[in-house]
């Protein structure tokens, strides 16, 4: 699986630390920013990673900032990402298996390291489920156009 990876200035630190994880699981992974601590703002990297995201629909994306909240706020935005704010490793599994969804989003300042891997392992070894929650994310994909109007 290709996962392209981003964070703000507050998610950095753990940003290398779950490429790491991520590619010892296997997969490729893109990282798009930043390199260093300095102030960014998050929609920008939320942005620039569901923009690639949607290009490839054989990937994913993580996404990575003090609570995750910004993160994921900003990349629902975007039409076609279902993007799961995960704090334990039961949230990874469900976003997964019930909600297909497509870019995870975690807190550097309220998850810790062994917590991370253990949400990475979840979500990683989940699959969407299909069946009746498929209905459930057409319509949740739907939202989107009929807000617009």
């Amino acid at each position: 699986m290709k996962y392209f990876i981003a964070a703000d200035h507050a998610g950095v630190e753990f940003k290398s630390l779950v490429k790491e994880i991520f590619e010892k699981r296997g997969h490729e992974v893109i990282d798009l920013g930043p390199m260093n601590k300095d102030r960014v703002d998050y929609p920008d990297f939320a942005a620039k990673l569901c923009k690639e995201v949607l290009k490839d629909e054989n990937s994913k994306g993580i996404l990575i900032c003090g609570s995750g909240i910004g993160m994921s706020m900003a990349a629902n935005k975007f039409d076609g990402i279902r993007a799961a704010l995960c704090h334990s490793e039961y949230s990874a599994q469900m976003a997964r298996e019930h909600n297909n969804a497509n870019v995870i989003c975690l807190g550097e300042r309220v998850s810790g390291l062994g917590m991370i891997e253990n949400i990475i392992k979840a979500w990683d070894e989940t699959e969407f489920a299909y069946g009746r929650h498929e209905q459930r994310v057409e319509k949740i994909n739907a939202l989107y156009s009929s807000c617009r109007k």
